[in-house]
């Protein structure tokens, strides 16, 4: 079911809701670029595990209104205000890749109210102390977040081009990305469901600008606006070492640095992996057993 949700600024934020209407609400923050279509457990699988999903596009994505100058630690106030609208007071958070800091940001900002949150494939903050944030980054993504420590225009420009060509064909996303990829990236895409799902989650991101990808790669070379120390719920970080876009060291970084977080490094994985195990990650959520294997770094 789509929604809109009106700010308390008076911009309109794009909210999907799926799953048991009855259930335990979990908000599902997208990767960059992505939209409230992107990768999440089929819908059968969220009525089994009695979850109410809460997917929205974030500022400048899809036909959410842009939020110019946005940091990571805004998508608290966005996520307040959805959960609002909803009649929701507590819920889960889970955020894979660019969805990752969001959902961070959400656990350090919204102790109240976030019950557990999970972190799949995260980056780290740009000015983390001590950790090589380009070590072990794929090609495309330094050429992006470079673009975006020169300047906005830059990196703009860039994307927009980009945006024009993946609107009219999705597939070219993949394909840029597709000599970046690890065996194990390119088995988790191969598969038609999978590929579909991804398809129509960049077609719908960039339906209307590029806005909300230009304004995520910015933000994320930006302070953050929060501290991971200041995280009091518990929060779970997963990796694939073998991860290019998100590098493993950013989660080792952030789980030194949350109190209380269980990080779970996968050796074989990589970024497309974390789609797997999206459903162990909502188990976990939800307070039951995880089939994951936890080690804590």
């Amino acid at each position: 079911m789509l929604k809109d949700v009106i700010t308390g600024d008076g911009r309109r934020l794009a909210v999907e809701i799926s799953g048991d209407p009855g259930g335990s609400p979990v908000f599902l923050l997208h990767g960059t670029p992505g939209s409230r279509l992107g990768p999440a457990p089929r819908p059968m699988r969220l009525y089994h595990q009695q979850v109410r999903l809460i997917t929205y596009d974030r500022p400048g994505y899809g036909p959410s209104d842009r939020l110019p100058g946005r940091r990571v630690a805004h998508v608290s106030t966005d996520v307040a205000a959805i959960a609002d609208a909803l009649g929701v007071e507590r819920f889960a958070v889970v955020g894979r890749s660019g969805g990752g800091p969001h959902a961070l940001a959400c656990a350090a900002l919204l102790p109240d109210r976030v019950t557990r949150a999970a972190v799949l494939v995260s980056l780290a903050p740009r000015d983390a102390d001590g950790l090589n944030w380009f070590a072990g980054m794929a090609a495309s993504n330094v050429n992006e977040y470079t673009k975006a420590l020169d300047g906005p225009e830059q990196l703009a420009d860039s994307l927009r081009k980009r945006s024009v060509d993946i609107q009219s064909d999705p597939a070219k996303l993949l394909a840029q990305l597709r000599w970046e990829l690890t065996e194990s990236d390119l088995r988790v895409v191969a598969n038609a469901v999978i590929r579909a799902m991804l398809l129509r989650n960049y077609r719908e991101a960039l339906s209307v600008s590029a806005d909300g990808w230009v304004d995520d790669a910015l933000s994320f070379c930006l302070p953050w606006g929060f501290s991971p120390a200041d995280i009091s719920v518990p929060v779970l970080l997963w990796h694939g070492e073998r991860d290019g876009f998100s590098p493993a060291s950013h989660t080792r970084w952030l789980a030194e640095r949350i109190p209380g977080g269980r990080a779970v490094l996968h050796p074989e994985e990589a970024h497309f992996a974390s789609l797997r195990v999206l459903p162990d990650v909502f188990t976990w959520l939800l307070g039951g057993r995880s089939r994951l294997t936890a080690d804590r770094v």
